[in-house]
């Protein structure tokens, strides 16, 4: 698949901007590329006029005092350009192993400022999946674009350094006796030898530019072939553990060897391999070819013009290396300029992702700060559709959340529970309709104060390998007396005590060797308790309890009531005999709530969808553990 064709004036402009965009962030990185080849292109060039004087000097008087001083200042001059060039190459390595560390900071800001909404849409993850692809494979993007400095300065001084050390070549002329070698002296053979020196300049990297779309035109096969090769490899057994045992118990490690063969795109039996070995490679070698043919031609040229006795022996060397060094040069900077160009479409998806416009209006009023906690939500006939599909997740809905009650959501997996969660959270606007918190439209407080009202324990909830007590404070200081309170109303208190650094130890072993490995059950209560430790007008329990065991969950409920407080709490399940402590229940049936009252008057209602569900579920609840549970969570308030 090729990648689509941008102008010349295009290619300019998205380059100069991620030019700019890097600077700002990374001026190091350009200021010791440029430094390190300024000096790594001196050496060379010293090497050579020096040589050719020495050579010279050989040839002809072989004065001794001239020699050892030719040679010391040589010494000397390689001396300094080298210690200079390598501290260069030092500052280089560093800035760049910097740049490439921190560049990805771009993308995390980008990611953590967009609306959640955009962040959610697959177009804007298949987007910065396609950029990390396309530096996985071939550092297309800005990893080239931070080394492009280097090389540009690198083939200005070449170009500049040998035209000082050629240019005489075509002005000196062959002695009048040479006989027929007098024709060296026409202006005509001098202009043909230039030009022959350009056309092989300007051939060879349009050739090799040709061989390189090959590679180039190939990112969208290189791309998914990286990730089958990421995902078999290192998601599948190494990042993620959960996938190792099943590989192991079932062994998948058969049909993933056989989709990796499958989907190898850079084998000797891919597409790509059969190119290198076709037109890619037959290009490639078009191009080396030109190279040596101009070469020998620059040999042919000054070799006979020095036979002729335009110059000596110790100009042969200086002419040779010079003009080999300008074509390299010449070729260098048309070459850079030709990648640049073809990294441009890959630096405007880049672009193109962080120019992702953030839709969402924030709002400016600010959100009333309550003790209390007093906050009253309300949905009037609220709609929603995700982006791009037609039918509605919501539809219809109206409800007002009373100020300190519990209040649970029920229903089948589609029907919009979650959904109103993330509306309620703001994660989304509605379609139609408005939310309102203390009868003001949401969309008109601050976007961050309007979050702050909110303490959310979502079911695909996340910690992270930080300590316990950052987990639980979600800050990097916390309240000890606090955290503790909070981990011992979630029921993880005689966890704690058993581990050996308490609240500092941290959870997993990715930065820590004494981390400790939490199970599902322990992680949810973690999690519970972060959202009291954040002690939020509203509490929302997105199944908070489904790694729990029953006994845990008994214990979770039985003092749920003393952990909620004076707060409003919402809470969904699947498990119905779990909701019985709420004031109120809520049921939701294909995007519409269809049915809301007390446990008691909603299985009264034997026609009804909570009846439905109840007597679905009703073999569960005849074990020990939800027995008890049943008994003791029809009394909770």
């Amino acid at each position: 698949m090729k990648k689509d064709k941008l102008s010349w004036k295009e290619g300019l402009r998205l380059n100069g901007r991620a030019a700019r965009l890097l600077w700002k962030n990374y001026p190091q990185v350009f200021i010791s590329d440029a430094l390190k080849e300024v000096f790594s292109t001196l050496i060379p060039f010293v090497n050579i006029w020096f040589s050719a004087r020495i050579i010279g000097e050989l040839a002809g008087a072989r004065n001794r005092e001239t020699l050892i001083y030719m040679i010391l200042i040589l010494l000397l001059a390689n001396l300094l350009l080298s210690v200079l060039r390598a501290a260069f190459v030092r500052w280089n390595e560093t800035a760049l192993w910097v740049a490439y560390r921190s560049k990805e900071t771009l993308f995390d800001e980008k990611l953590l400022s967009m609306d959640f909404a955009t962040l959610d849409n697959s177009h804007t993850r298949d987007l910065f999946l396609k950029i990390k692809q396309n530096e996985s494979w071939s550092d297309w993007g800005f990893p080239r674009m931070l080394r492009y400095a280097g090389s540009l300065v690198k083939a200005v001084i070449g170009i500049c350094g040998t035209l000082a050390l050629t240019w005489n070549l075509f002005l000196l002329q062959v002695p009048e006796g040479a006989g027929g070698l007098s024709v060296l002296n026409s202006p005509v053979v001098n202009i043909v030898m230039i030009a022959l020196m350009f056309a092989a300049v300007i051939l060879s990297p349009a050739i090799s530019k040709k061989s390189m779309d090959y590679w180039t035109n190939y990112s969208e096969e290189a791309r998914f072939g990286n990730r089958i090769f990421t995902f078999y490899t290192y998601y599948f057994g190494i990042y993620e553990r959960r996938r190792a045992l099943d590989a192991r118990m079932y062994r998948q490690d058969i049909i993933c060897r056989n989709n990796m063969e499958k989907g190898d795109m850079f084998g000797i039996k891919s597409p790509i391999a059969a190119l290198a070995r076709g037109p890619m490679g037959m290009l490639s070698a078009a191009a080396d070819t030109v190279s040596r043919i101009f070469t020998g031609a620059v040999y042919l040229f000054v070799c006979i013009k020095a036979w002729a006795g335009a110059f000596g022996v110790g100009e042969v060397t200086q002419y040779i290396s010079a003009i080999t060094m300008l074509y390299g040069s010449l070729a260098l900077f048309l070459r850079t300029v030709g990648e640049m160009q073809t990294n441009a479409s890959f630096v405007k998806d880049i672009l193109d992702f962080l120019d992702i416009p953030d839709d969402m209006y924030k709002g400016s009023l600010t959100v009333e700060k309550r003790n209390d906690c007093k906050y009253e939500v309300e949905f009037c006939n609220v709609s929603f559709r995700y982006p791009n599909t037609e039918e509605y997740a919501l539809k219809n809905v109206s409800l007002r959340f009373r100020i300190g009650e519990k209040l649970a959501v029920v229903g089948e997996n589609g029907s919009g529970k979650t959904t109103l969660i993330k509306l309620l959270c703001r994660l989304y606007d509605p379609t139609e309709g408005e939310i309102r918190l203390n009868g003001i439209d949401i969309r008109k407080y601050d976007y961050k104060e309007y979050m702050s009202v909110f303490s959310v324990v979502f079911q695909d909830f996340a910690l992270f390998a930080f300590s316990l007590g950052q987990n639980v404070a979600a800050t990097e200081q916390y309240d000890e007396i606090k955290v503790k309170k909070c981990l011992k109303e979630a029921g993880l208190e005689e966890r704690i005590t058993c581990m050996k650094s308490g609240l500092e130890t941290y959870l997993y072993k990715d930065f820590d060797e004494e981390g400790v490995e939490i199970s599902g059950g322990e992680a949810q209560k973690i999690a519970i308790a972060r959202a009291l430790y954040k002690n939020a007008g509203f509490l929302i329990l997105d199944e908070p309890t489904a790694a729990l065991d029953p006994v845990a969950e008994y214990e979770i409920y039985t003092k749920f009531g003393k952990i909620v407080g004076g707060r409003t709490a919402i809470y969904i399940s699947h498990r119905l005999a779990s909701c019985r402590f709420c004031d109120e229940i809520v049921v939701f049936d294909k995007g519409r709530i269809c049915q809301r009252g007390s446990h008691e008057n909603l299985l009264a209602d034997t026609g009804g969808k909570y009846y439905a569900l109840w007597n679905a579920q009703a073999q569960y609840y005849k074990s020990p553990a939800a027995a008890m549970l049943n008994a003791e969570t029809s009394g909770i308030k």
